[in-house]
């Protein structure tokens, strides 16, 4: 145990015996199967001055100091001296009572997610303050099997079971019930999804598609951003910090009232620097700020109501091409995107009895996004109503109906990008029924159900799933599932004109190449197949796996549609190469996604995941696409791994250990990559805490995925001191 650590490390620093490192080190790893006294404290102490001090060693040091801290739990075994009840500790359920965590996403009625068809994990709140973690897609990294990509320092690249691209295209993502995809581009603006972090309850992830519940575009997962009951947020909250990247930021937040109306009201902002750019065109520096409320009034045992709103106001920076048929034909513009807008949402419950409800839901959204190439102003409204029934013979019926309409204002600022017509209204219609039996009575459940939906884009689609349920005993479950999902148009495939200058013939005539708007546009078709496993082993070991195989027909392609040609509107007379956004693809994906967690003592928690990906995109007979296949392919990885260990040290100090590793991404000539995150926490006082975070230590930055235009933007090696005051 300690001697053999010990043994191992002095070896380890052999070559620099003359740095205090070796000493420290040993003395931490003796002192590990102790209880930590004063003297081990002030050892720790010295080794994480180091690490922020020391930089031309950092590398080796980092390497063995988490060498030594992910064995320390190991050398003390015999003293548990973490309490459960101190705010400090892991605030850990028992992994028995971590599965039977109720969750929404699936049926938008609680179930214990053990007991779920459906490849689902929750990230809790406590996960997300232990990670670190200063926004949403950082926070995803905790779930198995999505794909988080940092584009530049305000842009992710997030998918689920391959297609990771900006906008996150066939990933449905909600905020507490509230859809943030837009039907402009297809996707989610990943960079303006915030809130106050200290507010959410939880990230249900399900990794697959979702669409018989939530309708379009829930092809390939659904993240669902969960935040808590205004009664858990009662009294005043205040945090901030500084670093070397997060400059600065600030969070405040105030709560009250009673058991049936209770409120709060958020403000946060926050600055961020750069990334790392070799051409030094520091383009990405971002800050904003952002504030809101949440109402929760309980008007009797029957009758609840839900009233919430948040408003924004951001600087993104961006590099752009802005294409014009006059000279200078293109030009790459660095500049901020301004960015604004708020929402508000009211969502009544109904009660009658156990399991029979119903819910009606409505919220209006304002976006503003003025960026250097475009604009697009929209104003979107949402109904949405469910009710569920239990009926007799062990059945639980679940039916809904929704309707959204989506008004956008598209304004033209460079010639080369246009949406004709400029001002148009996008249109959703659904309908969904969903029927769950019980079979055999805890041990077998049948789910089936089918959503239908209708947008202006396409006629009548139905997304039909059937799930199956095995239970053969308490901590075991066998699920499979088979679905139908689709992946509505968008404005940007249905009337989308995209110019791209490509060069000046030996006359001086101008050469481009034009995307025209495709009216025929079909919506994308998947039908997957799933199959998974959980079990909880003892009271320490449980393990979650999912099996996928998802065939795909339709999917986007960019065709080239003609020869070139002499085009003389718009002037100049110029040369044009005509293509469109077609449905000229199709491909198969299959992989396997494993989540581990250990507990062996109440003090550490030690989690894991794999996934693997194999993805499988052609081509489809006479399709006229001019390459994409490839690009789809190698921008997501095939392999991804991640360890995570978190033990109280003592009562008032906490430490978080986060290694990751990510397969190539060939399309985005990002090579693979292997780095790390630390947390350090000090609860100095029961209302004052403390947090020392490093982030992405083990290079001084790596690429992770590629950006348009110019190269690839390096994410830095990041460290950022927290404080958090709570009352």
């Amino acid at each position: 145990p300690a001697t053999h650590i010990s043994l191992q490390i002095r070896e380890r620093l052999s070559s620099e015996a003359h740095t205090p490192y070796a000493e420290i080190l040993v003395k931490s790893a003796a002192f590990g199967r102790c209880s930590f006294g004063h003297e081990s404290r002030s050892l720790l102490r010295q080794l994480f001055e180091m690490s922020f001090c020391d930089v031309r060693k950092f590398r080796r040091f980092w390497t063995v100091a988490v060498t030594a801290l992910l064995l320390l739990p190991l050398t003390r075994a015999q003293d548990q001296i973490a309490s459960a009840d101190t705010p400090q500790n892991l605030k850990q359920l028992s992994l028995q009572e971590l599965s039977q965590i109720e969750v929404t996403t699936l049926s938008k009625e609680p179930q214990q997610a053990s007991r779920i068809a459906a490849a689902i994990f929750v990230i809790t709140g406590e996960d997300i303050r232990r990670s670190g973690v200063t926004s949403i897609p950082e926070a995803l990294r905790l779930a198995p099997g999505i794909e988080v990509a940092r584009i530049d320092s305000d842009k992710w690249s997030v998918g689920i079971r391959g297609f990771g691209s900006r906008l996150s295209r066939s990933v449905l993502v909600l905020i507490d019930g509230r859809t943030v995809y837009t039907t402009l581009l297809a996707g989610t603006y990943w960079e303006v999804q915030d809130t106050t972090l200290e507010d959410i309850d939880r990230i249900e992830v399900i990794r697959g598609p979702g669409g018989t519940i939530w309708g379009p575009n829930a092809v390939n997962g659904v993240i669902n951003i969960i935040t808590k009951h205004t009664r858990e947020t009662h009294g005043t909250l205040v945090s901030a910090g500084a670093g070397n990247i997060d400059q600065g930021f600030l969070n405040a937040r105030y709560g009250g009232g009673n058991d049936k109306l209770s409120y709060r009201f958020y403000g946060k902002g926050f600055s961020r620097n750069h990334e790392f750019h070799p051409d030094h065109r520091n383009f990405d520096d971002w800050r904003g700020g952002q504030g809101g409320f949440r109402l929760d009034w309980t008007h009797d045992e029957k009758n609840t109501i839900t009233f919430s709103g948040d408003l924004y106001d951001q600087r993104a920076g961006e590099s752009v091409v802005a294409t014009s048929y006059t000279q200078p034909y293109s030009r790459v513009i660095d500049d901020n995107a301004r960015l604004s807008g708020g929402n508000v949402l009211a969502r009544w419950t109904r009660s009658f009895s156990a399991g029979n409800d119903l819910q009606l839901q409505g919220y209006y959204d304002r976006t503003n996004r003025r960026e250097p190439n475009f604009e697009d102003l929209r104003d979107t409204f949402d109904i949405d109503f469910v009710q569920h029934w239990k009926l007799r013979w062990r059945q639980a019926l679940t039916w809904g109906a929704g309707m959204r309409w989506s008004r956008g204002n598209d304004i033209e600022v460079v010639s080369g990008l246009t949406f004709l017509p400029a001002q148009r209204t996008d249109q959703l219609l659904t309908g969904f029924i969903q029927d769950e039996i019980n079979v055999v009575e805890n041990r077998l459940t049948l789910t089936v159900g089918t959503k239908l939906l209708h947008t202006n884009f396409t006629d009548f689609e139905p997304e039909p799933s059937v799930r199956l349920m095995y239970t053969p005993t308490k901590t075991t479950s066998i699920w499979a599932a088979a679905t139908h999902a689709v992946r509505t148009p968008s404005d940007a495939e249905h009337d989308f004109f995209l110019s791209g200058f490509i060069a000046t013939a030996p006359d001086g005539t101008p050469f481009f190449a034009r995307f025209n708007a495709n009216r025929n546009f079909k919506p994308e078709q998947m039908n997957g197949f799933e199959l998974g496993f959980r079990q909880l082993i003892g009271a320490n070991f449980f393990i979650d796996v999912a099996s996928f195989y998802n065939h795909y027909n339709d999917l986007f392609s960019e065709d080239i549609t003609g020869p070139v040609f002499l085009e003389q509107a718009p002037a100049p007379e110029h040369l044009l190469l005509p293509a469109r956004f077609g449905n000229g693809l199709k491909g198969n994906t299959k992989g396997i996604e494993i989540s581990p967690e250990v507990r062996f003592w109440q003090f550490w928690r030690l989690r894991g995941s794999y996934s693997y990906l194999h993805m499988n995109i052609d081509k489809t007979p006479g399709s006229l696409d001019i390459g994409t296949a490839p690009g789809i392919v190698g921008s997501s990885p095939k392999h991804q791994l991640s360890i995570m260990s978190s033990f109280d040290m003592t009562k008032r100090f906490s430490l978080d250990l986060t290694y990751r590793y990510v397969s190539a991404l060939p399309a985005q000539s990002v090579r693979p990559y292997h780095t790390g995150d630390v947390r350090f926490g000090w609860r100095a006082t029961q209302n004052f805490a403390v947090d020392l975070v490093g982030q992405n230590l083990f290079q001084p930055y790596h690429y992770e995925f590629g950006t348009d235009p110019g190269g690839l933007v390096g994410i830095k090696r990041a460290a950022f001191a927290k404080i958090t005051f709570t009352k």
